[in-house]
Order: structure tokens, then C-alpha cells, then sequence
């Protein structure tokens, strides 16, 4: 029976045999790799994947398609909301396989409605990831992986820029859907920083949304206040606005605030 897209779940499925192609070859699965697929909904890029891997984790929340997903012998099926997903558990769980690597590749078509606070979830298991590839909105990947005094610029920028090496690898056209979305999409490539700097993450968070909070108007009437709470001492230049600041003053400014 025809599986009817869930509006509420944000279901776009890819269809497109040439785009699918594209994304397996940008993730370049290797036999035994321990990847996890978020929503594999009707399996278009679950199947070319487990072919190459032998076994797959998937994490699909729709009741349905979760009972489907079953049925395939090479998958281990998680039927859960991502968010509530332990990734860092998932990686210490006993391998499926002998020599199974235990950092995990994690990918997805992600459900463009609740993107965000997955790629924020998934910040806070980067520990045991090796590195993930997603199908997101065009436009929140242009925001990831922007550069500083650009409009794109932005919280999401410099909350995933001071973890990850990101690209944009691949524009997936509305057409490669059913039903086609709205926007444009396209695949990004992130790969956790093998020495990133030492920071308190809920701190930095907290720094961030603060300078990011009025952006149109310079950091003195924002992030000031809040470093004056903190007592803040040291150099940093408020005359700015937060787009631009790069990166790396930010986490310098969250090192000192400590």
C-alpha cells in the first residue's frame, strides 16, 4: 500500500535515482562503517547505503514506515523522535559485526520543520561522531557554513563553525521529491574538528543567542550587558554588530569569560 506523506512529520521523499546516487557517493560508505540513518522513510537512500555497509541503524519516528523498515533483514530499526535519540550510547552499544568502528557516520534527509534543534541535538554527541552528511534546506545550509559581515552569517554559523569543517556538496532540486517541497535543498558534509577548542558548551550557547539576539544593533547594547554580569574584565570590541565577529573571537571570548 502507497504511503501517504505526513504533513506533521514533514515528510518529503526522495525519489530522483541520479541525486540519490550523488548523495551515496558523497558519503562514500565503507563495509563495516557504523553509520546511523535519520528518518529513512521509504528506504531510497537506506537500500544503496546497505549495500555497501552490510548493516545500517535507522531512527524513523512514523509508526508505519518504522513497521516496514523491520522487515529488511540488514537493519537495526530505532522507532523514536531523533531528539531523544542517546547517539553517545548508541556508540558504545555492543557492534553488530566483528570490527565495526565505533564512531559513527551519521546521515539523513532531516525533517526541514525541526532541523535546527537536530543539528544542536547531535552537537552534543559530536564526541563519538566520525561525521555526518544531511539533506536540509538550502537556505539553513547557506547560514551554516557563511562567513562573517554576510547576511547569512548568523547564530547557527558560529554555534556549528567552532566543532565542525562543513560543505555544501550537492544541490538537490524540489523535483528529486514527492511531493516536492517549497524550497531548494542540498547535502552538507560535516566533520567534527579532530582538536577543537576547550569551551563550556551551555556557556558559549548562552554567549552566542545573547550577541545574536538583536543583531541589527551593535554588541554593546547586548552581549555588553551580559558580560557585565559576568564581570567581565578583559578586551572585546562592542562596536560591532554580532555578524561581524568571526568564529574564532567568540570562542576566545567564552575561553576568557570562564
Amino acid at each position: 500500500m502507497k504511503h501517504i506523506a505526513r504533513k506533521r512529520f514533514g515528510q518529503h521523499f526522495l525519489t530522483d535515482r541520479a541525486i540519490i546516487e550523488a548523495i551515496v557517493e558523497a558519503i562514500a560508505p565503507q563495509r563495516g562503517d557504523a553509520m546511523v540513518e535519520i528518518g529513512p522513510g521509504l528506504a531510497a537512500l537506506t537500500q544503496p547505503l546497505v549495500e555497501r555497509l552490510g548493516h545500517l541503524t535507522v531512527i524513523e519516528l512514523d509508526r508505519d514506515l518504522a513497521a516496514r523498515l523491520r522487515d529488511h533483514g540488514q537493519l537495526d530499526v530505532i522507532e523514536s523522535d531523533v531528539l531523544k535519540v542517546d547517539f553517545t550510547a548508541l556508540a558504545h552499544a555492543p557492534a553488530e559485526a566483528p570490527g565495526m568502528a565505533r564512531r559513527l557516520r551519521v546521515v539523513g534527509n532531516l525533517p526541514y520543520n525541526i532541523s535546527t534543534p537536530i543539528l544542536f541535538h547531535l552537537l552534543d554527541h559530536v564526541g563519538v561522531v566520525q561525521d555526518q552528511h544531511f539533506m536540509l534546506q538550502k537556505e539553513v545550509i547557506d547560514r551554516m557554513v557563511a562567513r562573517p559581515a554576510t547576511s547569512d552569517y548568523s547564530r547557527l554559523s558560529v554555534m556549528l563553525q567552532w566543532r565542525y569543517t562543513m560543505d555544501n556538496v550537492l544541490f538537490v532540486p524540489p523535483a528529486s521529491f514527492d511531493p516536492p517541497p517549497r524550497v531548494d535543498s542540498a547535502i552538507v558534509r560535516m566533520v567534527p574538528l579532530a582538536e577543537p577548542p576547550a569551551i563550556d558548551l551551555k556557556l558559549y550557547g548562552d554567549l552566542v543567542q545573547t550577541a545574536f539576539s538583536q543583531r541589527r544593533k551593535i554588541l554593546r547594547n547586548t552581549l555588553g550587558k551580559w558580560l557585565e554580569a559576568r564581570n567581565f574584565a578583559g578586551q572585546f570590541d562592542l562596536q560591532r554588530r554580532a555578524e561581524e565577529v568571526p568564529v574564532a573571537e567568540y570562542v576566545a571570548l567564552a575561553q576568557a569569560v570562564q
